[in-house]
């Protein structure tokens, strides 16, 4: 049956097998009520190759509208067919299908040929009372034992590139964007539409080790651990504890040893465990050391971590234990407290089939509801993603641009003074940041800005422009109690309450009481925004800085608590709606924004994210990193998966937001609100380290979709963090106006996350899905089609191994030396060089250096063109602030080279804008084997005039 043919009508069927449920055809699906099961599983289709799947504990249940979604399923526009089967039903549609069994429900998902890519294997809807309200806790796996590779699910920090195998907690956090889209190499997507706290792999939260472990003390006979407390370096406490259970700073107030006296009193403290742990369960157990401060862990006398954070921010950091049945595993902790937490937890291994698998659960729900994607390949998959979530709109041209930021700029002339400085050196920028407590100090809320501090900001913002650069505001969903701005959302009932009915206070000058506004009504967001805009959208700014997104109303409390302090809202109590704050709050300040300034392009960033933000002109940076070389390394995986995960624009704190004592000398600027004393001199051997992490971490940066430098303390400008170092500085200069030079290149791809739902930050399985190698690899990624980014992420290191994908031939950016793919090459890389690649076949479309991105809209295009292969690229062209490109004032210009005949064409142009140069010089430069592209990145071999008209180069 066609649906065209049978429109609404509400067709019964039966199965022809004995015990088989029923169904019935839908104006968009199939309704199948299976014998065993949900009561009611409902298909619909969303497009030619997207089904969502709704699976009901109640039959008559209404569920509340999707925060995420903003497709409709497709009604009159797609075509399909319904056909019963034995004990099954199929819906069929042009690029997928799905079968549905009539005897419990469960569903299986086939692509346009046939083939089945993705089926149910594991199902429970659980009743859970929340608020009062009744809901069900959800789980629903698919593919058991599978070895297809799976990516996406947001921003992570935990060192994981392919998930299978693997869990990743969907719970929004300073560092983490939970995004619950899933993504595989075998090009399907699988898109879960849930607000609360969500799981991929084993759906049993984590938790302290005694909970699953048996714990023994260092005489390996009593119970616990044996902890040691030295202060001073001398032993203060010895004593045995059933856990290491500083988690939360509830924790630390009641587990630390009393006779210790109040461990925020404590200089020089350090504690450490030691004993073993076993298990009657054998095999791999998954376990975390969740810390802050330094902690050194050793399993079986092998050291398998050595990290550092912040005391306010701990952060989870996975590893694997292998046990045998009842059998110890030596364990041994040191920390060095200064106002930090520590914990390790730990779960049970699953069974094989289920770890290997694509099991998504969450805590509440009203139904299984999720969306299946088929896609040919990835990059379709993640299409289909935007298709449901909304698309990315075109960003504005400078955001592609150098930002300059850090924590903060104290007075308005501090920020003046940094964009003068750069103009003055001739190095580009095009973005300087405001961050928070420009505001007077007991203000956060009120939108005010110190006047002592910053007497006119009209004029600062009209003093930027001038200057050619634009400014960016650091904006927030928190409020202190006594402003105006608070009152009135309470009045409304618009205000999260709790943590000032607490009594709670945060860390500035005295402490004031404070808290979040609840952004999940229309006239909350309205209000919210129409406060910004009478105090600061009016000023001119060019692009917001949405912080504190996710929101971290209380730091560091224990979770039960922490869901008391984010609601209630209309959804009810705050735990159902945990983690989509980012989507709406930022949707409060895009709406706005579009109704007030309808024809220009918006920039918001935002430190958390969920499913759906890109609709909202919405770039994602990492939160609140460490200046750590592991923490570098994480940053690779963190933002290949973000981007795989549909949100395409990401950035991250270059250097790390954060840093050790031992790098703070010198004139450094702020730490939260107060000024740091710093040490007068560093040890030279710190120094040295400090500057080769910041220098690669800014090669790094360079390669990922927005360019941002920040970070508090240690003042990040580059002729601050490289004063004294004339090779790091110049080196970084390089890499400056290396990523002015691909603009061109970087401004068409970023227009490809637009008009074809594409990927800047692009892990190797997506252009390399037939090599199996590519799969876990998860320190190197595309930056767009051509370019292999591999950085450096040890110390002192001078060379690392880079794998080069098959199907391929690739030059070396620096060298010219040209490699065939599939195998893995030791590159040199010196402390100025990160090793850096170009697919064979390539046309990479560059310019000159600019001050700024729009400084020469006429300026000559360099094609480097790497022979070796047929290539073809896009110049991609528009005004870069308005809107016009949606009314199709855009320019596109097709190039395409072969191989064989050495001809470049380029092609005639598309499209045209306001403000578009009509003619402008080509030059052609082609790399061949031996050639460096690095070595002299003005040279051309051939210079066409271009009038828009097509032109064959013969090279």
């Amino acid at each position: 049956m066609r649906m065209t043919q049978v429109a609404a009508a509400v067709v019964m069927l039966a199965a022809t097998g004995a015990d088989a449920g029923t169904f019935q055809q839908t104006a968009t699906g199939i309704e199948v009520r299976p014998d065993s099961g949900a009561k009611v599983v409902r298909l619909n289709l969303m497009s030619d190759n997207i089904v969502q799947v709704v699976k009901l504990d109640q039959a008559d249940k209404t569920l509340t509208p999707s925060l995420m979604t903003v497709a409709k399923p497709c009604a009159s526009s797609c075509a399909f067919t319904v056909t019963p089967g034995k004990d099954s039903v199929q819906l069929k549609a042009g690029k997928i299908a799905a079968t549905v069994s009539l005897k419990d429900g469960q569903v299986a998902f086939f692509d346009a040929n046939g083939k089945r890519f993705l089926a149910q294997a594991s199902e429970s809807m659980q009743p859970v009372n929340v608020g009062g309200k009744p809901f069900v806790a959800i789980k629903q796996g698919f593919n058991h034992g599978t070895k297809d590779a799976y990516y996406g699910l947001g921003q992570h920090q935990n060192n994981q590139m392919n998930y299978n195998g693997e869990d990743v907690l969907l719970q929004q956090h300073n560092m983490i964007a939970a995004v619950p889209f899933v993504v595989s190499d075998k090009g399907y997507g699988v898109l879960w539409d849930n607000n609360s706290i969500s799981r991929f792999g084993d759906q049993t939260p984590y938790d302290l080790m005694s909970r699953d472990l048996v714990l023994r003390g260092a005489d390996g006979k009593s119970e616990g651990l044996t902890a040691r407390y030295y202060i001073g370096g001398k032993l203060a406490l010895t004593r045995q504890e059933k856990d290491i259970d500083y988690q939360y700073l509830k924790d630390l107030d009641e587990n630390w040893p009393k006779e210790l006296g109040p461990h925020k009193d404590l200089k020089d403290v350090r504690v450490v465990w030691e004993g073993t742990m076993s298990s009657d369960k054998p095999g791999v157990h998954k376990m975390q050391l969740y810390s802050s401060d330094y902690a050194t862990l050793t399993v079986d006398g092998k050291q398998v971590m050595d990290v550092w954070r912040m005391g306010w921010n701990p952060w989870y950091h996975n590893f694997e234990v292998k046990f045998a049945k009842n059998k110890p595993v030596k364990l041994h902790l040191e920390w060095k407290p200064s106002g930090g937490m520590v914990a390790i937890t730990h779960n049970n291994p699953l069974p094989a089939p289920e770890r290997h698998s694509l099991t998504l659960s969450s805590e509440i729900a009203e139904a299984i509801n999720y969306y299946v994607i088929s896609g040919e390949n990835m990059d379709r998959a993640i299409a289909g993603y935007r298709h449901l979530t909304g698309q990315q709109p075109m960003m504005p041209k400078w955001s592609y641009g150098f930002w300059q930021s850090r924590q903060r700029y104290e007075t308005q002339q501090q920020l003046l003074d940094t964009v003068t400085e750069y103009r003055k050196r001739g190095w580009p920028l095009d973005n300087i940041v405001q961050d928070w407590f420009y505001w007077p100090e007991d203000g956060w809320g009120s939108h005010d800005f110190d006047q002592k501090r910053f007497p006119d900001p009209k004029g600062m913002v009209d003093a930027v422009h001038k200057q050619n650069a634009r400014i960016m505001l650091s904006v927030w969903g928190k409020f202190y109690a006594n402003t105006d701005n608070y009152k009135e959302l309470e009045s409304k009932g618009y205000m999260w309450t709790k943590n000032v009915e607490n009594g709670s206070r945060d860390w500035v000058g005295k402490g004031y009481l404070n808290s979040h506004y609840d952004p999940y009504t229309k006239e909350a967001r309205d209000i919210y925004y129409r406060q910004l805009k009478t105090k600061l959208v009016d000023l001119g700014f060019d692009a917001w800085w949405m912080d504190n997104t996710e929101p971290d109303v209380l730091s560091n409390s224990r979770l039960e608590d922490f869901k008391e302090l984010i609601g209630p809202t209309v959804y009810g109590a705050g735990e159902i709606t945990f983690n989509p704050y980012s989507l709406v709050s930022t949707g409060a300040m895009a709406d706005g924004l579009a109704r007030d300034q309808p024809d220009k392009r918006q920039f918001i960033l935002s430190r958390s994210g969920f499913a759906g933000i890109q609709r909202n002109s919405v770039a994602v940076w990492s939160g609140d990193t460490v200046g750590r070389w592991n923490n570098l390394f994480d940053q690779i995986a963190s933002g290949t998966n973000m981007s795989m995960s549909g949100i395409p624009n990401w950035t991250h704190d270059i250097g790390g937001y954060a840093q050790e004592v031992r790098y703070q000398t010198g004139d450094v600027g702020s730490a939260q609100e107060n000024r740091v004393t710093s040490r007068a001199e560093a040890n030279p051997e710190d120094m040295k380290e400090w500057r080769e992490l910041n220098q690669r971490w800014f090669q790094f940066g360079a390669f990922t979709p927005l360019f941002r430098s920040h970070g508090e303390v240690v003042k990040r400008e580059i002729y601050n963090i490289a004063n004294g170092d004339d090779t790091m500085r110049d080196n970084m200069v390089w890499y400056l106006k290396l990523r002015y030079r691909l603009m061109p290149y970087i401004y068409t791809m970023a227009a490809d996350t637009h008009y074809g739902s594409g990927t800047m930050m692009r892990g190797l399985v997506m252009d390399f899905p037939h090599d199996e190698k590519v799969k876990n690899i998860k320190d190197q990624y595309m930056f767009g089609p051509s370019f292999l980014v591999a950085p450096v992420y040890v110390y002192k290191a001078t060379s690392r191994q880079v794998y080069l994908p098959a199907g391929a031939d690739w030059y070396d950016f620096h060298t010219g030396e040209r490699f065939k793919g599939g195998a893995t090459r030791t590159v040199q890389a010196p402390r100025e060089r990160m090793p850096l690649f170009v697919k064979a076949g390539s046309v990479i479309t560059a310019g000159p250096v600019t001050q700024y991105v729009d400084e020469k809209p006429d300026a000559p295009v360099t094609l480097f063109v790497y022979a070796g292969a047929n290539g073809e690229a896009t110049l991609y062209e528009d005004d870069g602030v308005t809107n016009a490109y949606e009314r199709g004032e855009a320019s596109r210009i097709r190039i395409a080279y072969d191989d064989k005949t050495g001809v470049v064409q380029i092609g005639e142009r598309a499209g045209q804008y306001k403000g578009m140069p009509m003619k402008r010089e080509f030059k052609v430069r082609v790399i061949k084997p031996g050639v460096s592209t690095a070595e002299n990145l003005d040279a051309a071999d051939k210079t066409v005039v271009y009038d828009g008209k097509p032109v064959t180069i013969k090279l």
